[in-house]
């Protein structure tokens, strides 16, 4: 192939954990990536065994090891956009909160993947403290979950306006750029609306609802989908606007696979459905 056929494409780093099932962290953020056309480079934190029914086994990548990937990409490739994932402590937090700052990644989208949405702890106090407070402060956006949200502001959240106010304070006392606190975790109408917020607008954003136990993954999916947007130049809130689309998209064609709960349809126009 000579150089004429060969083209720039946007890139975008994802700092996560691997996913044996295939479902989210790495795998879904290089699926995401690859359907905006956008060329996905990793940094991988943790080794999960997981498959639909659960996690069997986490191991942590070293520190050092994960410092050694970012670099590797950032000064020889470049990005345009990166997202975090699975951190899963302290010392990896610190590591590549530091390498944000020395080597100055723009456009960050922080999943503070901390608990799930089923509301169980995933990472213990200290590098939520650490999260908190030298990570997210140099996103462009952060994206909790329900009850990431309930740490981050302090506040219990069961209404929109606990939303709404929840994204206030994690803006205003944590300092990234602009807040989404997602709405998967909440019940009845709630389900899938999301708040958003950056210091001058304070938005309800509402896609179609999807009726599918099939929905591993969503979370990385969502943020990573944000960082792809991004890294194809769209302004911050088109970029999630454009990400929650295609997220609803990817669960009405979410992958009914192995005895529990399957991950979303990420080239879902390839399934022929």
């Amino acid at each position: 192939m000579n150089a004429e056929t060969t083209s720039r494409v946007p890139v975008a780093l994802t700092i996560a954990g691997s996913d044996s099932g295939g479902g989210a962290g790495i795998q879904a953020d290089l699926r995401t990536f690859a359907f905006h056309r956008v060329h996905g480079t990793t940094a991988i934190t943790c080794v999960t065994a997981q498959n639909t029914l659960g996690v069997q086994r986490v191991d942590a990548i070293p520190p050092e090891a994960v410092v050694a990937q970012i670099q590797a990409v950032v000064e020889d490739i470049g990005v345009q956009a990166a997202k975090t994932g699975m951190l899963l402590n302290q010392e990896i937090i610190a590591a590549v909160a530091q390498q944000v700052e020395a080597l100055q990644i723009a456009n960050l989208v922080v999943d503070p993947v901390m608990v799930s949405r089923t509301g169980a702890q995933l990472i213990d106090d200290d590098a939520v403290k650490t999260l908190r407070n030298a990570l997210i402060p140099k996103a462009v956006l952060v994206t909790p979950n329900r009850y990431e949200a309930q740490i981050l502001s302090g506040l219990q959240i069961h209404s929109l306006d606990d939303m709404r106010a929840a994204a206030q304070i994690i803006h205003r006392n944590l300092r990234a750029k602009a807040v989404l606190v997602k709405g998967g975790g909440m019940q009845g109408n709630l389900r899938g609306v999301d708040i958003w917020f950056d210091g001058q607008k304070l938005e309800t954003l509402t896609t179609k609802q999807v009726d599918t136990k099939n929905t591993h993954g969503t979370g990385c999916t969502l943020s990573a989908a944000i960082a792809a947007n991004l890294a194809l130049g769209n302004h911050l809130d088109l970029a999630v606007r454009q990400a929650k689309q295609y997220v609803t998209n990817a669960l009405f064609h979410s992958l009914d696979i192995g005895k529990g709960q399957g991950p979303v349809g990420h080239f879902f126009p390839l399934l022929g459905v």
